[in-house]
């Protein structure tokens, strides 16, 4: 069962997601009201518990010579949909899955490509496991954010609204 996370756990995540690179322990310490060792364990914990399951880099395709990247809704059938997620994932190009609990769509996978033909090869795969292409969308650029509700406003220059 997963435990609960507090105001330090929530405002650790919260600076992991802004910039886990550029972060120090230092820095999240002073934010959250805590000594840097008390974050190092923290963070400890939260990876040993899986809810930190590890730093990945954000990647500009089109800056690595990627420039095509795609997301494909597919439609699975629902009793094998897990499984055929797990093998999309060997697909040369896929990025990204998501699996769906509801809905037709139900398995949105992302690619990226430096060409139509590796589009034309990642559809072809695809196919070849069973999937259904629903639509094929063109992706001109993905933005992310920190889920909120590990909000620190202090970080922004407001007051501490880390709440539930």
């Amino acid at each position: 069962m997963p435990r609960e996370l507090d105001e330090v756990d929530r405002g650790i995540l919260y600076r992991l997601q802004r910039d886990a690179r550029g972060t120090t322990a230092q820095e999240i310490a002073e934010t959250v009201g805590v000594s840097p060792s008390t974050v190092r364990n923290r963070i400890d914990r939260l990876e040993t518990e899986g809810v930190i399951n590890g730093y990945h880099p954000e990647i500009d395709y089109e800056a690595a010579n990627l420039p095509l990247q795609v997301l494909f809704i597919c439609t699975a059938p629902a009793s094998h949909r897990s499984e055929l997620a797990d093998r999309i994932l060997d697909v040369q190009g896929v990025v990204d899955l998501r699996e769906m609990m509801t809905g037709r769509h139900n398995i949105h996978v992302e690619v990226v490509a430096t060409s139509t033909t590796d589009i034309s090869r990642i559809t072809d795969a695809i196919h070849d496991l069973g999937l259904e292409i629903e639509s094929s969308e063109l992706i001109k650029r993905r933005r992310r954010q920190p889920f909120d509700h590990f909000h620190f406003a202090d970080l922004d220059g407001g007051t501490s609204d880390a709440g539930p």
